[in-house]
This record gives C-alpha cells, sequence and structure tokens, in this order.
C-alpha cells in the first residue's frame, strides 16, 4: 500500500524557507528507529536520513521561501510546501498522512494526524527527511551570513539570534512578516 507520511520542519524560526518532505516506505524494508525528529539526536537524524533515502519506495523534499511565508503567512506557505513534496513524489501514493491538523491540498485522500510523527512510522521519517534537510540548508545561510549564527540555533528566536538582529539589522533571508523581525523595521 503506497501511504506517504508528510510532515514540516521550520515553522518557528524567525529566518529561513519552511521545509516538508513526503515519505513512501517500503514494507518490505523496514527501519528500525524511526520517530519524531525532536526526539533524536542530530547523529541518529542524520543515520536515519541516509537509511530513509536509501531504502524508502519514494521521498521528496520540498520548501516554501521566505517571501511567500511573509506573502500568504506560515500555515499556508506550510501547506505548499507539504504540497510540493507530495506531487513531486516519483510514485503516487495512494492516501497522504499528515502531521498535524491540516492537510494539503493534493487531489489525493489525505488525513491529519495529531502527534502522527510519533505513531506512523512514514510521518516520522518526513519528520527526519525535513528536520536534516532544513538543518542543512540553515547551515549554508550561516556560511552566507555568519552574524547571525543560524548555525547554531537554525533561525529559530533564541536570545542570542534577537541580540544578532538588534546589531546587524534583518537580511533578505529574515522573515517579515515574523513580530520579532517587523518590530525591528519599523
Amino acid at each position: 500500500m503506497r501511504i506517504c507520511g508528510v510532515d514540516e520542519a521550520g515553522r518557528g524560526p524567525l529566518a529561513g524557507p519552511v521545509c516538508a518532505a513526503a515519505v513512501i516506505l517500503d514494507p518490505a524494508k523496514p527501519i528500525a528507529g524511526l520517530a519524531d525528529s525532536k526526539k533524536l539526536s542530530e547523529k541518529q537524524r542524520h543515520l536515519l536520513a541516509h537509511l530513509i533515502r536509501e531504502q524508502a519506495l519514494a521521498w521528496a523534499v520540498a520548501y516554501a521561501e521566505v517571501a511567500e511565508i511573509d506573502q500568504l503567512n506560515i500555515l499556508q506557505a506550510t501547506l505548499l510546501a507539504m504540497q510540493r513534496a507530495v506531487l513531486a513524489l516519483k510514485i503516487q501514493p495512494v492516501q497522504v498522512l499528515v502531521d498535524g491538523l491540516y492537510c494539503p491540498e493534493t487531489g489525493i485522500p489525505s488525513q491529519a494526524i495529531v502527534k502522527g510523527d510519533t505513531s506512523v512510522a512514514a510521518i516520522s521519517a518526513a519528520s527526519i527527511l525535513a528536520k536534516t534537510s532544513r538543518d542543512q540548508l540553515m547551515l549554508q545561510l550561516h556560511s552566507q551570513y555568519p552574524q547571525y549564527d543560524f548555525a547554531r540555533h537554525k533561525g529559530y528566536p533564541t536570545a542570542a539570534h534577537l541580540a544578532a538582529l538588534r546589531v546587524h539589522g534583518v537580511s533578505e533571508v529574515h522573515r517579515k512578516s515574523f513580530r520579532p523581525v517587523r518590530e525591528l523595521l519599523l
């Protein structure tokens, strides 16, 4: 049965895109250790992400960029990234299971599952791919904007990030619709 799990990473940060992943696991190749990405160490996430990419029947990662987040709002941008990930799969799923309260519009029967990343293996796999992919992208942004220290906080509103924003101002990768950034622009 081609069931696709979908999850996102990066809804809360002040900078960078929101990332979504879609995964169809191979029932003949179960992957031990799948869990909500937030409950895994960075090392565990990287090992599992490698196994998911190797063993899943299909997987895709997609983003909604900062301009889309600012234009649409974070929920709609997240659903857009999820839609892009599902539609990018090489195999069309028969059902889409999404972590959370809302489903993206894909034309495929879908179900939202609260805490699905802890109870559905395919959603856990998507959680891991979304988190590791977004973290990698934030490391690339760190090399372009080292003054914000994205490598450490991945764009989340830590005290250090807020202090860097006050010192260096708002960059083009910051979400201008998010209150701490918007307030600095006023």
